[in-house]
């Protein structure tokens, strides 16, 4: 058994388990117990296998080597061994008898239920009375917990186990105390944690760090994190798994020095050393002399100052310190974070016994992997006997008032009492509180503080309750750095890297619960005005795109669906082509404009268009085409038939009704707009020129090539006249044209027009001309040069369109699969291939599985793969 301190004694805290259970029947509830104990850390011993003569032996001995013996009973009997078994009893009949034989406290978990009666012996005449009998003899030489469902076994379970040991821990104390050593002994813990998941990388460390040599003193680490993160458990584990020949393992409440100074005079009587004079100074020399080791825990320490003059400058010990404080000297600190998401949901599935996975998960995530919440949601499913997808359906819509309710086993307080002393020390008016405030109507993660602190916004922008705090941090630095330092001396948020910082989501949830309801909306409007505030002037540009990227989620989390910042970067997310989330932060916009504003009014109008550009872009052609069809008819009524918004809609419905394949019908409805827009613009107007050149592409791709080129030759000119050379559009033209000679025949042609177009495009348009870059290189290998448009791709195209569109935007995307093409043309279908093989999960992920260029790939790694394979 392995035993480690309690308050004033030795407990035991830890145990050897022997589980007994029939399998066929249990194997679920077996595996659950297996799991809870596990991850208690007692040592779970299940050496039985099914039908085994020569194996009951073994049982039976592993059985006496054990603390505590945990029986499962179902409705199945078991295996009967045939030898020196006179009462003819099933192996997990002698269990239970040798564990009582033993002396051995036995728990035992008595299922009420018949999931299955095909698994259980009910219905076998020879058996059912072994079952029954077997159930009589336990219950009445042990007072079982029965349990119909795995959440009950796991409560009756903990309950069972918990029981036993604190038993055992009165025993022990009543039958042994140790013996001081030379040095004195002193041992004061508390318990051992019940339950500490994902933490083993950290003892690790810790270890690591306590064990090396420290020329200053003792080693010491300062254990920092938010309140609730588990710093305490993590110290107090570490110190029971090190307790072998410690001559003194002392805990300090460390918060107040008064209690502190205490703590040591408690400590110094306890050693033995001489009354009056300074207890610190008396402990200090006792550890300073001591041949055998020694540990002493700092609990909560408010900062370093706090425990400089208690920490020992001498002896053969170790010092950990606890602190919500993050500045503690080089090498000295490290974090205790909280949980990853699937060890945060392993934890509740084995805390509750509930299987749902799925709940469990969403529920991690929901309670942001705080070791504190989860042990706090774990003990109010316990109690109350919901399941874990109850409880999180109730968390979702009362967050607040759960985070003040369930019992934590090992903790005295809840979240929400753990983070009060935090949020009354900040104050109401202090600019620490203000940052705190702001920071909580933002996206918990990556907050760019030094994009948000900028001077824009006013004292007259914010409500007069706001104004004060707020504005001191747009407008004085050392205001910020004040906020900053007075968050993270309680961790309450991270340090900040690169000018951003994170929060927790329950510190976010609660910081906004805890204010009275019109002050927290008033906060969350001047987030909103904050951050529209940050947001770049043009969303096109590609400078300004990194910016937008960084202040989505947030402007996500602040801003009105309906605002214009909203609107600003849903221009963003579609000219950096996030096509998709450029459709649904539109439809989430239009949404609130209908709800606020009318189905018709103009600005709806507007949202419902972009609505669908994006929809053909990022999905859907043919569903971009019929929301332009529907939504023609509501402009043409409200602005008119030959207003421009109009013409626009039509526009683009002809477009979509060709990228949805029908380029003939695309064809026919430019011809029928090309002389209304001539109408009403005039034949050279610029929207006039860009219908004609809309007609020769859908007149090409209706199957007439050479008309398309004829178009376009006849439309560059004028272009060139009325436009300029050098103009966007006259270029586009002239890109135009070469495509279409080169659909009507002559690669060699295309070629040479798009080579004396790129110097031209470079010059006038630099970034924009990484559309035009791609086609001197595509028509190279299209002219016969296979290895030529190879290395034109590798060495220009897809480096340039990545370092100035990003690695997964769909034009750079477009020019890897390019590059892949034309590897496997020029003979290295291995090359191909392996190109295509990397290319696929990004596309996936970036256009969505369904999405058909993603398709396209799909099927030439297929058949470079054939190729590769036989190239025959």
């Amino acid at each position: 058994m392995v035993r480690s301190p309690s308050e004033g004694g030795v407990g035991v805290e830890l145990a050897r388990v022997y589980v007994s259970s029939t399998i066929v029947d249990l194997t679920e509830e077996r595996r659950a117990v297996l799991d809870w104990l596990r991850l208690a850390r007692h040592q779970a011993v299940d050496s039985y296998l099914p039908d085994s003569d020569t194996v009951r032996d073994s049982c039976l001995d592993d059985v006496a080597t054990c603390d505590l013996y945990a029986l499962i009973v179902g409705h199945r009997y078991g295996f009967q061994p045939s030898q020196d078994n006179p009462e003819g009893l099933s192996i997990t009949h002698l269990e239970f008898r040798r564990a009582g034989q033993c002396g051995i406290p036995r728990v035992v978990l008595l299922r009420t239920s018949i999931p299955d009666v095909r698994l259980s012996d009910l219905q076998d005449p020879a058996r059912a009375p072994l079952v029954l009998a077997f159930r009589d003899e336990v219950t009445s030489a042990v007072r079982p917990a029965e349990f119909s469902d795995l959440k009950e076994l796991i409560q009756g379970l903990s309950t069972g186990i918990q029981g036993a040991l604190d038993k055992q821990v009165r025993r022990d104390e009543r039958e042994k105390r140790p013996a001081r050593s030379a040095a004195g002994w002193a041992l004061r813990l508390a318990p051992r944690p019940v339950f500490l998941a994902g933490r083993e990388e950290l003892l690790t460390e810790l270890e690591a760090r306590l064990a090396g040599e420290n020329g200053a003193g003792p080693p010491m680490v300062a254990l920092w994190g938010l309140g609730g993160a588990g710093k305490t458990s993590v110290a107090i584990e570490y110190a029971h798994r090190h307790l072998d020949g410690v001559a003194v393992a002392w805990q300090f409440p460390a918060e107040d020095p008064a209690v502190l100074a205490a703590g040591f005079g408690e400590l110094a009587a306890q050693l033995g050393t001489a009354e009056g004079g300074d207890p610190v100074a008396a402990v200090h020399a006792v550890l300073a002399a001591s041949p055998a080791p020694w540990l002493l825990v700092f609990d909560n320490a408010p900062d370093p100052a706090s425990v400089a003059r208690f920490v020992p400058p001498a002896g053969p010990g170790r010092v950990l310190v606890t602190s919500r404080n993050q500045i503690w000297p080089p090498g000295q600190a490290v974090e205790v974070p909280v949980l990853d998401p699937q060890v945060a949901a392993g934890f509740l599935a084995v805390r509750t016994g509930d299987a749902d996975r799925r709940a469990a998960l969403e529920l991690a995530g929901e309670l942001g992997g705080l070791p504190l919440a989860l042990e706090q949601a774990g003990a109010y499913m316990q109690a109350s006997g919901r399941g874990t997808g109850e409880y999180l359906g109730l968390f979702r819509t009362r967050r607040a008032e759960l985070l003040d309710r369930g019992d934590p086993g090992g903790y005295n307080k809840r979240v929400s009492a753990t983070w009060a002393v935090a949020f009354a020390a900040l104050g109401q008016a202090g600019p620490a509180a203000g940052l705190l405030r702001l920071v909580a109507c933002c996206a918990a993660e990556d907050i760019p503080l030094h994009l948000l602190f900028r001077p824009g916004p006013s004292a007259g922008d914010f409500d007069a309750g706001v104004a004060p705090v707020l504005v001191p941090l747009l407008t004085d630095e050392l205001a910020r750095d004040e906020a900053v330092a007075g968050l993270r001396r309680f961790s309450l948020i991270s340090a900040p890297r690169g000018g951003l910082v994170s929060v927790h989501r329950l510190v976010q949830a609660i910081t906004l619960a805890q204010l009275p309801p019109e002050e927290a909306e008033a906060w969350r409007r001047a987030a909103a005005v904050v951050i529209e505030a940050a947001l770049p002037r043009d969303p096109r540009d590609p400078e300004c795109w990194p910016v937008f990227a960084v202040l989505l989620p947030h402007a996500q989390a602040a801003l009105d669906p309906a605002s214009d910042g909203i609107d600003k970067l849903a221009d963003y997310l579609g000219a950096s082509g996030s096509y998709a989330a450029a459709r649904a932060v539109r439809r989430q916009l239009l949404h609130a404009m209908e709800e606020t504003r009318g189905a018709e009014e103009p600005g709806t109008l507007t949202a419902l268009d972009y609505l669908a550009r994006w929809t053909g872009w990022a999905v859907d052609a043919a569903q971009a085409r019929d929301q332009y069809a529907a939504l023609l008819p509501i402009r043409a009524r409200v602005s008119g038939a030959e207003h421009p918004d109009t013409l626009a809609a039509l526009d683009y419905l002809a477009r979509w009704t060709g990228e949805a394949g029908d380029a003939a019908g695309a064809r026919d409805q430019y011809a029928a707009l090309l002389p209304v827009i001539e109408q009403v613009s005039g034949a050279e107007h610029p929207s006039t020129l860009a219908a004609r050149a809309n007609l020769a592409r859908w007149t090409g791709k209706a199957g007439d090539a050479a008309g398309g080129r004829d178009q376009l030759a006849a439309l560059v000119p004028v272009c060139e006249r009325v436009l300029g050379a050098e103009n966007p559009d006259t270029l586009a033209a002239r890109a135009d044209l070469a495509y279409w000679t080169w659909e009507a025949g002559d690669a060699a042609g295309a070629r040479d027009q798009f080579a004396a177009l790129m110097p031209v495009r470079e010059r006038v348009l630099g970034a924009d001309t990484l559309a035009a870059r791609a086609n001197p290189a595509y028509w190279t290998g299209e002219a016969g040069d296979a290895a030529g448009a190879r290395d034109e791709y590798a060495a220009l195209v897809v480096p340039t369109r990545e370092q100035f569109l990003g690695a997964e935007n769909p034009h750079t995307l477009a020019a890897r699969a390019n590059l892949a093409y034309w590897t496997g043309e020029a003979g290295d279908a291995a090359g191909a291939r392996d190109q295509y093989a990397a290319l696929l999960p990004v596309i996936e992920r970036a256009l969505g599985a369904e999405h058909p260029d993603t398709l396209i790939v799909r099927d030439n790694l297929a058949r470079w793969t054939r190729l590769a394979q036989d190239p025959e």
